[in-house]
């Protein structure tokens, strides 16, 4: 218990920049499609806006550890945070849609950078003894502030600057504990190169699965908020569906990841999809007025949706060996990131050929696709054993990481 008193308290500051900050990324990120769709952007225009978002992460991903390398993890903070700044302000100055685009993918960027300088840190500060609760409770901030996030778009009318400058004003506020610690930065973070190639051999679940979770997240994080304004929501609604679907996301995690590491994970993935393409279609037809099924709805998706990441990264980590952790890792997330790219234009694009709102239908899809997917894997190859398998926890730690740290190296221990 003192250790962990000791290791939380090295990261107060941290902790207490991280909630701030959360919280501005959940109100922006629900807060520029609904502006966008107020100033008449097409479905287009706005898939594009989630997926430049997605794209300035990935090479952010790919990138922040040089950044790191070169500036270290305190003067790397407080400049991301300093530009995501001025990115949230530029949607309040202009409403040309390529400068929203760079908007959003410097935003993007800037937050791949922060968390792997969050989680970097993180992990220096805590050992094996206390890297669980650590990150627990460093999940519990993410998933909480995210969701408040949510509902400070009641605070001020989107059409105005106001909700822009708050975003604004939270993140300089972020920056104040980070600039003020007097903790020491973290060891620079190794830089690895993935082989798609190698990785998909390794675990083709795992490779598949995570890819199509971006395609169906990245729609979702992109396009929800419109998705709910066509459904008369208003602002307050809004902020209710989504809130409902990360609150889904939030307490479907650990059920589903403990049930993974009794029986083959691939069967979890299997029934997590088609009951998310389920809730998918259920959304896609819900009626105007049925507020209350829209928003029961939005939880059950948010349930089995959401957690299918942590679940396809511990089903590839079973496979990985101590040597390929790095690799595997940085892979994965580049296929999530990959996909996420992509997902919001193609759902977009797939609403202007029908005329109508079509993201919960594009998810639907893809969540049939990955679970016919996994039935023809489950006949070519035999699964695991039990002892064989590495602790979903630790993976689900894995899946949070966004960047190869020391952490990741730690679970697959299990796996030898």
């Amino acid at each position: 218990m003192s250790q962990l008193k000791h290791s939380m308290w090295s990261v107060s500051a941290l902790m207490l920049s991280v909630t701030v900050l959360l919280m501005g990324n959940g109100l922006l990120g629900t807060l520029v499609p609904i502006r966008a769709n107020l100033q008449s952007f097409s479905d287009l225009d706005i898939g594009i806006l989630g997926s430049s978002y997605f794209i300035g992460f990935t090479f952010g991903c790919l990138t922040g550890p040089m950044l790191i390398a070169r500036a270290g993890h305190i003067r790397t903070y407080l400049a991301a945070v300093s530009v995501a700044s001025i990115a949230a302000l530029i949607h309040a100055l202009t409403y040309e849609q390529l400068t929203w685009w760079l908007a959003r993918a410097t935003t993007g960027f800037c937050f791949s950078v922060l968390f792997i300088v969050i989680e970097s840190w993180l992990n220096e500060r805590s050992d094996n003894s206390t890297r669980g609760t650590v990150f627990s409770i460093y999940m519990a901030i993410n998933l909480s502030v995210l969701m408040v996030g949510q509902f400070l778009l009641t605070l001020a009318d989107p059409k105005t600057f106001a909700l822009f400058s708050f975003v604004a004003i939270l993140f300089s506020l972020a920056a104040l504990p980070v600039a003020m610690t007097k903790a020491q930065s973290p060891e620079p973070i190794p830089v690895v190169l993935p082989s798609l190639k190698k990785l998909y051999h390794l675990s083709p679940v795992g490779f598949l699965g995570c890819f199509a979770v971006g395609l169906a997240n990245g729609a979702f994080w992109s396009l929800g908020p419109v998705f709910a304004m066509d459904r008369g929501l208003d602002t307050s609604g809004i902020a209710l569906f989504m809130g409902s679907v990360i609150l889904g996301g939030a307490l479907g995690q650990w059920p589903a990841g403990l049930v993974s590491d009794l029986v083959d994970r691939r069967y979890v993935i299997l029934v997590g999809s088609v009951l998310a393409a389920f809730f998918g279609a259920l959304l896609s037809t819900v009626s105007f007025s049925d507020t209350t099924v829209l928003l029961a709805a939005g939880f059950g998706f948010g349930c089995l949706a959401l957690p299918l990441y942590s679940i396809a990264v511990a089903h590839a980590n079973d496979y990985a060996s101590v040597s390929d952790s790095v690799e595997t890792s940085s892979g994965l997330l580049l296929l999530l990131g990959l996909g996420s790219s992509i997902g919001p234009v193609i759902s977009s694009l797939l609403g202007d050929l029908t005329n109508q709102q079509s993201l919960f239908v594009f998810t639907a899809g893809t969540h049939l696709l990955l679970a016919g997917y996994v039935i023809w894997r489950i006949m070519q190859r035999a699964p695991l054993l039990s002892d064989e398998k590495g602790s979903f926890s630790d993976a689900a730690f894995a899946a949070q990481t966004l960047a190869p740290i020391e952490e990741i190296k730690v679970l697959h221990e299990h796996v030898e």
